[in-house]
């Protein structure tokens, strides 16, 4: 939607509330003719009046990106066969702005000025279906059947709009909707308490759908940096919010990964105590209790000294030293796919057998052919978690899970910045056989078991350890990297 253009919506019933005979009860109990500064008005509103919605507003509001399945099943079959009975069993949809105009004849001039934070905050699946089920008096069965996301909805609603609007009268059924506004519009404070409520009431209204809090997070602006700072590619591969990914595509990148290996330089900053609050995780949580953190992440993103609450409920990173930490992230998911890709080699390179352990399976179909024993080789190709590229070995990455961490042994202070002591990508392809050969202690140990190795502290302070071993290592050298 562009910039303060605007959209009048129309209810066939509607009530206010608080009204303005409210105005004597609200006063004496509170002294404001306002709830939370907030007001609302519910009603229903007929499909065809839902035409400006579709035409105008995008889903960036809603934390889920509603998408086909189940639910949408079933609320088109509600319109198909009990159209009267859909406002009653339906929630409906619920629209928040903080721009808007009572006009009469029960109408709204409605401004959506920030889209990731106005517009329609839920019932995202109920338009998904409304629009599905306007789109198929006008479109063919094959047309919608290509339907699975918000966005295919509203590339076959611009392609069709000129014949939805010759059949735009018969969509008469109700749908339930409710509008939140502030409750005074030229009172700024009003205004800024809106803007900051919408988020917590987006998220409480979304909780029966288990709004995950990654969703709550990316909707509050603290992945922002991070998604700016990575490559393209795998910012694309990002589920920043739930359900935004079609089943048959494949697996997304969770934003929980890449939360918890931002804390690999975040415990480095804190070590130096950089950090405006004295905040880490374990090493091993970075594998076994990502919920933990993403926990820890909301907490320092949270502090006054990390980030400013601007535009409403969207906060601005403010710290350098945690932006020196995304810098580092940025480069973290490439260092894990290269260890993952490059590792086996690395461990052979010391005379070792890495392929000769069972929880280790090879991908080479000529070799495949000819074994008596295929157990130990894979038919479809393996690929690394981040970058999708083939890889001729497939193993649980608990194996490696603290070699990634050992990168933090690469990780400096200059200042109140974290940065890399030496070019990360040069240093692992000459330096990670050597680390590798340590490394098989550390397996040994372990017995290959990818849980023992990857929960285990020990482990982890280990590979940082030969890290920090090689750096020095290197400098003696005086080998530039960098």
């Amino acid at each position: 939607m562009t910039e303060r253009s605007k959209l009048i919506i129309r209810f066939a019933l509607v009530a206010e509330q608080p009204s303005s005979r409210d105005e004597g009860r609200l006063s004496s109990d509170s002294g404001e003719n306002s709830i939370a500064g907030i007001k609302r008005y519910t009603g229903f509103v007929r499909g065809r009046d839902l035409y400006a919605l579709f035409d105008h507003v995008s889903l960036e509001a809603n934390p889920r990106a509603a998408k086909t399945g189940s639910v949408t099943d079933g609320i088109l079959d509600s319109l198909d066969t009990t159209p009267e009975l859909f406002p009653f069993k339906s929630k409906g949809i619920l629209i928040g702005t903080a721009g808007y105009e009572a006009l009469q004849r029960n109408r709204f001039e409605l401004v959506f000025d920030n889209p990731e934070s106005e517009g329609i905050l839920d019932g995202g699946h109920n338009m998904l279906a409304i629009g599905i089920h306007m789109l198929s008096a006008v479109a063919d069965e094959r047309e919608i059947n290509r339907i699975s996301l918000w966005e295919d909805m509203k590339e076959l609603w611009e392609e069709r709009r000129s014949e939805l609007e010759q059949v735009k009268e018969q969509f008469d059924f109700l749908v339930p909707v409710e509008l939140l506004v502030p409750s005074d519009p030229e009172d700024v404070r009003a205004v800024q308490q809106f803007e900051m409520s919408v988020l917590d009431i987006c998220a409480a209204r979304n909780n029966n759908a288990q709004l995950t809090q990654e969703t709550k997070s990316n909707k509050l602006g603290f992945y922002t940096e991070i998604r700016e700072r990575l490559d393209p590619v795998i910012a694309a591969r990002v589920e920043w919010k739930s359900n935004e990914w079609e089943s048959n595509e494949a697996r997304p990148v969770k934003v929980r990964d890449l939360l918890a290996l931002a804390w690999i330089p975040l415990n480095r900053a804190n070590e130096a105590k950089l950090l405006p609050l004295d905040i880490s995780v374990t090493p091993q949580n970075i594998y076994r209790n990502k919920g933990e953190c993403s926990k820890q992440f909301d907490k320092l993103m949270f502090h006054p000294s990390v980030s400013e609450a601007r535009d409403g409920p969207t906060h601005e990173l403010i710290n350098d030293t945690v932006a020196s930490c995304f810098d580092i992230l940025a480069d973290l998911p490439k260092l894990y796919d290269k260890i993952y890709a490059d590792f086996p080699e690395a461990y052979n390179s010391n005379t070792y057998r890495f392929g000769a352990n069972p929880i280790v399976k090879m991908y080479n179909p000529a070799r495949r052919e000819a074994a008596k024993d295929k157990s130990a080789f894979v038919v479809t190709q393996p690929m690394t978690h981040y970058l999708n590229t083939p890889v001729n070995y497939r193993y649980p990455d608990g194996l490696i899970m603290p070699l990634v961490y050992g990168l933090k042994g690469l990780m400096e202070i200059d200042g109140d910045r974290v940065v890399w002591g030496a070019n990360p990508v040069d240093f692992l392809d000459r330096y990670l056989g050597d680390i590798a050969g340590a490394y098989r202690l550390v397996l040994d140990m372990a017995r290959f078991d990818p849980q023992k190795l990857a929960k285990n502290q020990a482990s982890h302070e280990f590979a940082v350890g030969e890290f920090e071993k090689a750096l020095i290592v290197h400098r003696s050298k005086r080998i530039s990297l960098i």
